[in-house]
């Protein structure tokens, strides 16, 4: 095991090494491109040593925005055969070839956390990527918006990719008529790891939907075949509407629509509250089901400013059973797929979330406990996409940016750490 500033050290190599000169992919080959969140993350990252690099990730990100506010969950600076689907199938509508969906809005909240770190440096970046922020949580609003809480149209938008939140609406999904194609990712990757063909064939039928429309929401909201409530957009859009509110007070601008937004959201997400399995859950907005799943999404309600202390029992439960932090999935769930991705796999980013929220909320020792297994999950076994939750198994692409900048930020810096 290396000792932590030696880990300190790799960590900035594998964010230099993925560094492409403006802009960070979040591994060599499985992902060439600029993934929205991954960027936002790896901005982060940066902060720790380079603060000039990592404004210009966040720059370089909104440099593919829509004229509506959507900005993209990947943005293809250069071509790369080495990912599909690529800028052919996706035919984004941005001033950059780009896909036609977002991902998780992370970014308000983490260019608050660097600006108020660092001060005055960051004063001229922030108020030109202000209003950009503005549009863009705008557009979540105004088409990702069912009465205050907010839902997913393709599963790849969530950022969680296979979740057994999506079964059933996925399921309802007959994949016709799409193009033979060759997936690229598991050739990189054990396919054990990734989604099946069976997920995949869904997601390119949704992504052929978009296309064959123009990505004009209009038209697409007619025919909307997935349309899923989500915790992970509607607790992480809270958060980030709570922060971007923060920055346009600190900068003097009129907030009052961003404090509605807030209002409808926090109306909105109790209707996540599935009471069946007594947690926050998915549910179908087609069919008004509940997915039934407890996944690591639930628990960041506690990041949004709502502290469910209802939650506390699940948390104990599951993280009695595992030892690298909080699974994607309810170990106890028969769904559970220990290294399939968002089936059961735990995420370095969505570990330090929650244990954000959970500080926040005045919850140190579980804060603490999630903090500390996250820093053995890369302290015993490098810088991994993601780990089985149980015996800390590295899966998905090594190098990971996002695993490295959480290192970085928050996993390396837990009480009972003595590698240093």
């Amino acid at each position: 095991m290396l000792k932590q500033h030696e880990l300190d050290k790799v960590a900035r190599t594998v964010l230099q090494e993925n560094d492409r000169g403006g802009y960070t992919v979040p591994t060599d080959a499985l992902y060439p491109y600029q993934w929205n969140w991954d960027s936002a993350f790896a901005a982060l990252g940066f902060a720790e040593f380079d603060l000039s690099r990592a404004w210009k990730e966040i720059e370089t990100l909104f440099t593919g925005q829509w004229n509506n506010g959507m900005l993209p969950h990947i943005i293809f600076h250069q071509i790369d055969d080495r990912y599909f689907p690529g800028p052919d199938e996706w035919r984004g509508i941005g001033p950059i070839a780009s896909s036609g969906i977002s991902q998780p809005p992370v970014v308000a909240s983490i260019i608050r956390q660097i600006w108020e770190k660092n001060g005055a440096c960051g004063d001229n970046q922030v108020r030109t990527l202000y209003p950009k922020l503005v549009q863009w949580h705008r557009w979540f609003m105004n088409w990702r918006c069912d009465n205050g809480v907010i839902f997913v149209t393709h599963p790849w938008e969530a950022g969680r990719d296979n979740a057994p939140d999506w079964d059933e609406a996925m399921a309802a999904i007959n994949p016709k008529n799409i193009a033979p194609y060759q997936r690229r990712d598991t050739s990189h990757v054990d396919p054990a790891m990734r989604p099946t063909k069976y997920d995949y064939d869904r997601y390119i039928w949704l992504l052929s939907q978009g296309r064959k429309y123009g990505w004009d929401e209009n038209a697409l909201k007619k025919i909307r075949a997935f349309k899923v409530a989500d915790p992970t957009l509607s607790f992480i859009l809270l958060r980030a509407n709570r922060d971007l509110m923060h920055i346009g007070l600190a900068l003097g601008q009129n907030v009052d629509e961003i404090k509605t937004w807030i209002s409808s959201q926090e109306e909105g997400v109790h209707r996540l509250w599935n009471n069946d399995i007594s947690s926050y859950d998915s549910f179908d907005l087609r069919t008004g089901k509940f997915a039934g799943s407890i996944s690591n999404a639930s628990f960041m309600c506690w990041y949004a400013g709502i502290y469910d202390q209802r939650m506390r029992s699940h948390f104990d439960r599951i993280m009695s059973k595992v030892k690298y932090g909080m699974p994607s999935h309810d170990p106890d769930s028969v769904r559970f797929d220990r290294k399939r991705y968002w089936r059961g796999p735990t995420w370095a980013i969505m570990n330090m979330m929650i244990g954000i929220g959970l500080e926040d909320a005045g919850e140190f020792e579980r804060a603490e406990l999630v903090r500390s297994q996250t820093n053995l999950a890369i302290s015993q076994k490098g810088f991994a996409e993601y780990f089985d939750p149980i015996d800390g198994t590295p899966a998905g692409g090594s190098t990971f940016t996002w695993t490295a900048a959480v290192w970085l930020v928050w996993a390396k810096n837990f009480i009972g750490e003595q590698n240093g």
